[in-house]
């Protein structure tokens, strides 16, 4: 997530001075609030997708009525868990790509705001189409388009509610950020429930309208939101950067190679949303009282887990920070390599240990605690780091090359995922163990021969 640097043309509509919103402006409590709608609609496919697939729609008696699912089959030559494995994988991994389409067609031809409100809609009919087994695929094609017409545009509005100078900007994207970890915590509770226990087009029907709604709030949030930003082709060439250096390219050739290392050092925490879904409904001890809870409430376990530990995490070093010399993003990639690690081998013991019963859930929630501390230092600190290594004339390139990372890792993870139905349990764990160990050693060898050389020793640097 990052904010525009372009100064924003505030006309007659936005008050530099308006702080109606917790001392911020109006219009971004109103993006805060479509950002949480949208989330919450996202995760909500995302927590029910893979248990609606192996539990309802590919059985047999459901699968024949799915327009195109057996072209899907004989493409792939797999059925049951592995072919949802793939089908999230396939899913997931695109909705990282299609964002940059996105931004484009919004830069070049519709402008930001209807291309969001494009976007809305086609995520709305995705949602609806979920209730309809036959259009299964298409629904995930609408999703697919839906996410990427609205995942950029509506972030970079965040920014262009404050002047250049105005210290807020930072602050507001917190706000903006609490919207969608507040809605990563709630869709697995209400859509996760109705899915699973009302029935799963309830859920997915429940995220179709909670999207609808936060568009209607968009909509009528106009006189509040940032104008369009137009700048004319002669303005871009009046700004045009330099050639890049000797420098700035090996800049660039080190992200690109950070890129397949940071894939891999995400397959554990990528998982959880596929086959560790699949897992947890089939092996976790989740009665109590004699009421069985969701699967899909490990989800918000994870969410709240990750929340906190991001928060914790950025007390401590506020506080190490005071006292010591706080480490640099590599540094604090390898540390949550090894709590990532730590966490990876916590399922390998639930596995391990599992005997005839049900799993409890102390191992799960050690491994949700310990892989959030990892995730805490390594996906936000990531960002900082792409974010300093980029030459300034790229700075936009770097970031959508960041986002690759999770393209190519969802990708990976659809694979890996049906190795689940065929692998022993404890095998399946280990080979995550072992990605977050390929992570470590490769932010390792990268900070002793790489860091020094185009990151600098010289002074701390904090990204904005």
């Amino acid at each position: 997530m990052t904010a525009s640097e372009a100064t924003p043309e505030m006309g007659d509509v936005i008050n530099a001075d308006d702080r109606a919103f917790l001392g911020h402006p109006k219009g971004l409590g109103y993006l805060a609030v479509v950002e949480g709608c949208e989330r919450f609609s996202y995760y909500s496919m995302q927590t029910l997708l893979v248990l609606y697939m192996t539990k309802y729609l590919l059985l047999p008696e459901h699968a024949g009525d799915v327009l195109g699912l057996g072209a899907i089959k004989n493409f792939y030559g797999l059925d049951g868990q592995p072919l949802a494995s793939r089908i999230f994988g396939d899913y997931t991994s695109l909705v990282y790509l299609t964002p940059i389409l996105g931004g484009l067609i919004a830069d070049r031809w519709m402008g930001r705001r209807a291309t969001l409100i494009l976007g809305g809609l086609f995520m709305a009919l995705g949602h609806f189409l979920m209730a309809f087994e036959g259009s299964f695929l298409f629904a995930l094609l609408a999703l697919i388009v839906g996410v990427g017409l609205f995942k950029g545009n509506i972030a970079s509005q965040v920014g262009e509610l404050y002047g250049p100078n105005d210290l807020r900007r930072a602050m507001a994207f917190q706000i903006f950020y609490i919207a969608i970890n507040v809605s990563v915590i709630v869709a697995p509770l209400v859509s996760g429930t109705l899915g699973e226990k009302v029935g799963w087009h309830w859920g997915f029907g429940t995220a179709g309208v909670v999207m609808v709604i936060g568009l209607v709030i968009y909509i009528f949030a106009k006189p509040w939101l940032p104008a369009e930003n137009s700048v004319s082709r002669s303005e871009k060439s009046k700004a045009a950067s330099p050639p890049l250096s000797r420098q700035d390219w090996l800049r660039v050739f080190a992200v690109v190679l950070l890129v397949p290392v940071m894939s891999i050092s995400l397959l554990t925490n990528q998982e959880i949303f596929n086959a560790y879904l699949v897992w947890a409904d089939e092996h976790f001890q989740l009665t109590f009282f004699g009421i069985t809870l969701p699967t899909t409430y490990m989800i918000t376990i994870d969410a709240a887990a990750s929340f906190s530990m991001l928060v914790a995490v950025a007390a401590f070093y506020v506080w190490y920070g005071k006292r010591w010399r706080e480490p640099d993003e590599l540094g604090k990639m390898i540390i949550g390599s090894f709590f990532t690690i730590a966490g990876g081998l916590c399922l390998v013991m639930a596995a391990a240990t599992q005997g005839t019963g049900k799993i409890g859930l102390f191992w799960p929630l050690m491994f949700h605690l310990l892989n959030s501390i990892g995730f805490a230092h390594i996906l936000p600190v990531s960002l900082a780091l792409f974010s300093r290594l980029a030459p300034k004339a790229l700075g936009a390139t770097i970031l959508g090359i960041y986002y690759l990372s999770f393209f190519f890792a969802n990708y990976v993870v659809g694979s890996v995922g049906g190795w689940y139905s065929t692998m022993s349990t404890t095998n399946f764990w280990l080979f995550h163990v072992a990605t977050a160990v390929v992570g470590l050693i490769a932010f390792t060898l990268f900070k002793v021969f790489l860091a020094g050389r185009l990151m600098g020793t010289g002074q701390e640097q904090h990204p904005a």
